[in-house]
């Protein structure tokens, strides 16, 4: 059959596949579960896969690495790109072996990954923000393009495996009511902070995969928006791939949303609006929507050469020896390079927060007795986060000590509480607050786990205060912890907290009160053996903070209100506890002046270049940050500043390193209140720091815009 035969262009061999269909087939090809066609000799095929930090829910054990949010405080988007190569490599081994062995079509085994989510994580009580790459639309924009590069490979036709960008579009919780939530945004706010990242991953990264939202947008279901999958993404974006509804959000079209008056015609709007694959089970009533001519055969074909074009450039369809990632086998799971590097981006992760007095780090020659304490300290659990796969080994904070210290040095654990309760069977604060007074040093490992933050249904840990159908109510580490800190206080110890969590704390009580903070994230597999490296001085944290953290849950606007007006650092005109791009070092550093042109003309590309020196007395990273400031003109919306820029870089003690950035005309521009991209003549402010300016070393310049203003886009 041609549709068999390789050397035929690949649109004449999905027009071949389509033509050999019944309705009743090709109705049944665009559900998630698409069944095996004998006759034709097509394979069963599960569209529905997770790979948001390693391979997710697969009965084989995985590499697993730090959740999408601390991997995001990395900076890094070469290992995360990197981390994206990992897991397909990792993903297309089990399935090349299904597809050797004609056992394809079981759930999360297929190549289609619904990752990466780059959402903005807009309010750190969204239990799902754990998922995505911070609140900031730039490093969303190129973490999230970074990964879809590692995922799906750089061959000119074959894909290595399919990511798919998701939540299509402005969707950030709450997680209660996110069937029937109807988003409503400016056009300034949907095109300065809700799309960015969006248009980055199809416009320039060629993402493979879109996913629509749940909610509605200005009223219609995401899922059914001709404005968003039109308009925008086909005839703005020109996107070629497939579009999937999130799962059963085709069904909220009636149940929920109240948008349609029956399943039949949701199913053919969706459709018709864009949404090519269902991830549910209503999309076999398409064939009621032709007989009631809701929609033509023509137009459900046109879904199909989407989702076949994505089969056949996974190589579904094709000779083994055609296709170039067919070769990858079982031996490269959890191979050594690939545990290495979940261990490197367990390290790179790491924030410290504070260090009073240089507690941090401890020296293992001076330390007898440490005590271990809190919820965290051996969770194995809670270091896989949601969206998970499981690894033949978990190295928890107590594991590592205890594998490398424990012949001299004396480790006392104790759970003390739980996440958000004092059990029973624990001692009191006062009997665990004196057992822990003879030690050197306080370890506190606490926080919280993705049983209390994530997805709807599955996280909420039963309706504990402070928490609510996965999202959170409050900022704060829960009672119980700060109860026993305080009782730990009292022991005239160094305290060092250890904080496992995907969203911020606001760290009210603990920032002025414990002399180290470290937020470890859920670090995957090997998180234990950072968060030791970080105490003890093996590793030189430079993790930086994806999110604000805020002084209090007063900061913070409702929940339910999208407007970016006083939410995250680039609005937000309040004091914060620690700003987006924060984090300390155990050594220092100083910046060159820059060196730039006095002026640049509108649609033209400038150079920023400045010299970084490490004059501290440890090697170390530095993340070498960008931001940009527009003359405040009270007539234009506009952020307060923006991150445009970063660089990751290692330096030894004394050593120097040019970093040189490349400001485009859309990174020098500015969103109008109609949504346009436009560049104008004016002066810049430049900030090239390790943080956002002012909270750290840096340097500091003018950049003078001339011309006509160019429209970006």
């Amino acid at each position: 059959m041609p549709f068999r035969n390789p050397d035929i262009p690949v649109e004449k061999r999905i027009e071949d596949l389509i033509s050999r269909l019944t309705l009743v087939e090709k109705v049944q090809m665009m559900k998630h579960a698409s069944p095996a066609i004998p006759r034709l000799g097509i394979p069963a095929y599960n569209w529905w896969n997770e790979a948001l930090h390693g391979v997710a829910r697969t009965k084989e054990k995985v590499t697993v690495f730090p959740q999408a949010i601390g991997m995001a405080a990395t900076f890094d988007e070469v290992a995360l790109e990197k981390m994206g190569d990992i897991t397909s490599s990792e993903g297309r081994a089990l399935f090349n072996e299904d597809l050797k062995n004609g056992k394809t079509g079981e759930i999360y085994r297929g190549l289609t990954y619904w990752t990466p989510n780059v959402n903005i994580f807009r309010d750190p009580r969204w239990g799902r923000g754990q998922e995505t790459y911070g609140e900031d639309p730039y490093l969303t924009s190129r973490m999230g393009a970074a990964i879809v590069r590692g995922l799906q490979g750089n061959h000119p036709y074959y894909l290595k495996a399919s990511a798919c960008a998701k939540h299509y579009a402005v969707h950030s919780g709450p997680e209660h009511n996110r069937h029937s939530f109807d988003a409503r945004v400016s056009l300034y706010d949907l095109w300065d902070t809700y799309l960015p990242a969006f248009r980055r991953l199809v416009v320039d990264t060629k993402v493979s995969g879109i996913m629509c939202a749940y909610n509605r947008l200005e009223g219609l279901p995401c899922c059914g928006s001709n404005e968003l999958l039109q308009n925008i993404l086909r005839n703005q974006w020109n996107f070629n791939g497939y579009v999937t509804s999130d799962c059963w959000a085709v069904s909220d079209f009636t149940s929920y949303h109240k948008t349609h008056s029956s399943e039949t015609e949701a199913v053919a709007d969706a459709v018709l609006k864009g949404t090519d694959l269902e991830c549910g089970n209503l999309y076999q009533k398409l064939q009621q929507g032709i007989e009631r001519g809701l929609i033509s055969e023509r137009e459900i074909n046109v879904s199909l050469k989407r989702l076949f074009s994505i089969l056949f450039r996974l190589g579904v369809f094709d000779p083994a020896d055609k296709v170039p990632y067919s070769t990858i086998g079982r031996e490269v799971i959890e191979c050594s390079a690939h545990k290495e590097h979940a261990y490197l981006m367990a390290q790179k992760s790491m924030v410290l927060l504070k260090n009073k007095n240089n507690v941090l780090p401890l020296n293992p020659k001076k330390i007898k007795r440490i005590a271990l304490i809190g919820p965290n300290m051996n969770s194995e659990h809670t270091l896989l986060a949601n969206y998970y796969g499981v690894p033949s080994e978990i190295i928890t904070p107590f594991k590592s000590l205890k594998k490398r210290f424990s012949d001299h040095i004396k480790i006392d654990t104790m759970t003390g509480v739980g996440f958000v309760k004092k059990h029973d069977s624990y001692p009191s604060y006062e009997q665990v607050a004196s057992r822990a007074k003879s030690a050197d040093v306080i370890v506190f490992v606490g926080g919280i786990s993705a049983d209390y933050e994530g997805e709807a249904g599955d996280a909420g840990a039963g309706g504990y205060a402070g928490f609510a159908s996965g999202d959170r109510t409050t900022m704060q580490l829960p009672p119980v912890q700060i109860e026993l800190l305080k009782a730990l206080k009292k022991t005239g110890r160094p305290i060092v907290l250890v904080n496992m969590s995907g969203s911020v704390m606001s760290f009210d009580w603990e920032s002025k009160n414990v002399d180290a903070i470290v937020q470890s994230w859920y670090g995957g597999q090997a998180a234990g053996d950072a968060i030791v490296d970080v105490l003890f001085g093996e590793y030189n944290p430079a993790g930086r903070m994806p999110l604000t953290t805020y002084m209090s849950d007063s900061d913070l606007p409702s929940f339910e209100d999208y407007s970016m007006a006083n939410r995250t650092y680039r609005y937000f005109k309040g004091e914060v506890r620690y700003p987006f791009g924060f984090g300390l070092s155990y050594t220092s550093f100083n910046y060159s002046p820059l060196s730039y042109p006095e002026s640049v003309q509108t649609g033209d590309a400038v150079l920023i270049t400045t010299t970084v020196k490490n004059t501290g007395k440890y090697d170390g990273d530095e993340v070498v940050q960008l931001y940009i400031s527009h003359p405040k003109d009270t007539n234009k919306m506009m952020p307060i500043r923006s991150l445009k820029g970063f660089k990751r870089i290692n330096l030894k003690k004394g050593e120097s390193k040019e970093v040189t950035f490349t400001l485009h005309p859309e990174d020098l521009a500015l969103v109008d209140e109609q949504g346009n991209l436009v560049q104008e003549a004016s002066a810049i402010q430049l900030f090239v720091e390790g943080g956002q300016p002012g909270n750290s070393e840096g340097t500091s310049g003018n950049l003078k815009v001339t011309g006509s203003p160019y429209v970006v886009f």
